[in-house]
């Protein structure tokens, strides 16, 4: 078993959940800077520091032996109301970045949009349905490409987009946590997916040496047994919540078994003259896939769906997230005793991204870069400051060894970038729930974090990759 000569080994994070600096140098606020927070839960404000750390914490990649570090731009930061005038300090700030991932041989992999949409726009749009929004973004990506064609040689349109639709009936992630209608729904993840195709013609014309791909989060269904309705059932959740968004961008049409679905809950997609000529003709480079686990799934007669209960609720229950991937009339999800057990007790399936390269490469035949994977979990510094973190280098060695056995049945792997390079906040769980290779010392005392070193600490997951990158992901003990 071997990866390829030239695998890009690296890790991720995300611009509001790593930066902070979230009122310096000009940069305007998004969505995140003003979203309710779950109860002990830091804000987005500080977050890593990175903003100020940047070369400290791209050296210790480099030290790691990183080959790619994928980040986002912060879309506030480049054009604090969106649109309009731009910010100098914002474009010299990520390519004083850029400079620093050359400087270590870090290929950066940049997310054009990750979430943190800037608060003007929605404010001035309200929401992806309104076609100016998208046009905002692909003028967005206009100004980046035009400012670091000479930087950035792989690029993502836009992460896990399909998130925000599948589990988005709570808006958890654009700070509202109101029920949101499906039909509204549906049609703005059109809306997106056409502009994302914009943005790949766009990245062609103006920047020829780059890749550009999508990212979103991709899994693949267990049936829950052997009965065939199940099986279908898995199938279609695949349409549903996956091949939806990838098979508009690489085919240019949606996946025909979900018409029943779409008819049942009243979702009519509002379909431009040219759209999926758009898409079908935009031809990405390659797949960025975010994966961490599989739904298991049984087949489910439809009946209408109350979230009521969810609404303004505590999002960091899994129950939550199990009922928002409750799709009556196609699926609901059920547990999975066959996964792993780890050792402080969490089940995990390590099997996941072999499984789902694999899907992955048979649908699309477009080169795979794993954009985020990762285990979650509180860590402790030691007062010798060192952080014993066994857990975590189980969970990824597992998921390496079955990486390396799905490139062997020809899954076309070409990098791994676990969530996350460095400690960041968690999109419900705050700084607490830690994923990342180096120790951030802070903690959610947002008024605390303000006047923090934020000192980096090696954790034991460190040494572990590091000697994982230098031998090609052969020498995983």
């Amino acid at each position: 078993m071997s990866f390829p000569k030239n695998f890009f080994w690296g890790g991720s994070s995300s611009s509001a959940q790593v930066e902070g600096g979230y009122d310096c140098d000009g940069k305007g606020l998004t969505i995140w800077d003003v979203r309710p927070l779950n109860p002990g839960c830091c804000s987005f404000h500080y977050a890593s520091d990175f903003y100020h750390h940047y070369k400290e914490d791209i050296a210790l990649m480099g030290e790691m032996g990183f080959k790619m570090f994928r980040f986002s731009i912060s879309w506030a930061r480049i054009l604090p109301n969106g649109e309009g005038e731009l910010n100098q300090a914002g474009l010299d700030f990520y390519k004083n970045v850029f400079h620093e991932c050359h400087k270590h041989g870090i290929e950066p992999l940049v997310t054009i949009f990750h979430f943190d949409l800037p608060l003007a726009l929605q404010q001035k749009y309200g929401n992806w349905n309104d076609c100016r929004m998208g046009d905002a973004y692909v003028n967005y990506c206009r100004i980046l490409f035009e400012n670091f064609k000479d930087d950035v040689h792989y690029w993502l349109t836009y992460n896990e987009q399909n998130m925000l639709i599948y589990y988005g009936a709570v808006d958890m992630v654009g700070g509202t946590m109101k029920l949101q209608n499906m039909n509204d729904l549906y049609n703005q993840a059109h809306k997106q997916l056409v502009a994302q195709a914009k943005a790949i013609h766009l990245c062609h014309e103006l920047c020829p040496n780059a890749m550009i791909g999508p990212a979103p989060n991709i899994t693949t269904a267990y049936p829950a047994n052997n009965d065939p309705i199940n099986y279908l059932a898995a199938l279609n959740n695949d349409d549903l919540r996956n091949n939806f968004y990838l098979d508009a961008l690489v085919y240019g049409h949606y996946p025909a078994s979900l018409n029943h679905y779409f008819e049942q809950n009243g979702i009519h997609i509002d379909v431009q003259e040219g759209d999926f000529e758009c898409m079908r003709t935009c031809h990405p480079d390659f797949i960025g896939f975010n994966c961490y686990g599989n739904d298991t799934v049984e087949h489910c007669d439809y009946y209408p769906l109350d979230l009521s209960e969810l609404e303004h609720g505590d999002n960091r229950s899994m129950s939550y997230l199990q009922k928002l991937s409750e799709k009556p009339g196609i699926v609901k999800t059920v547990n999975n005793d066959k996964f792993l057990q780890g050792e402080d007790g969490h089940r995990f399936d390590p099997y996941c991204i072999r499984v789902t390269a694999r899907r992955l490469t048979d649908r699309y035949h477009l080169p795979l870069i794993i954009t985020e994977n990762g285990y979650g979990r509180p860590d402790t510094l030691e007062t010798d400051g060192t952080v014993h973190d066994s857990y975590r280098i189980e969970h990824l060695r597992e998921t390496i060894r079955q990486m390396s056995i799905g490139i062997d049945e020809g899954a076309m792997l070409i990098g791994y970038c676990p969530w996350s390079a460095i400690d960041l906040v968690s999109t419900r769980e705050g700084i607490s729930k830690r994923y990342g290779f180096i120790y951030v010392d802070r903690d959610e005392d947002d008024e605390k974090a303000k006047q923090a070193e934020m000192k980096r600490y090696r954790k034991d997951s460190f040494y572990w990759y590091k000697k994982v990158i230098a031998s090609n992901g052969n020498d995983l003990d």
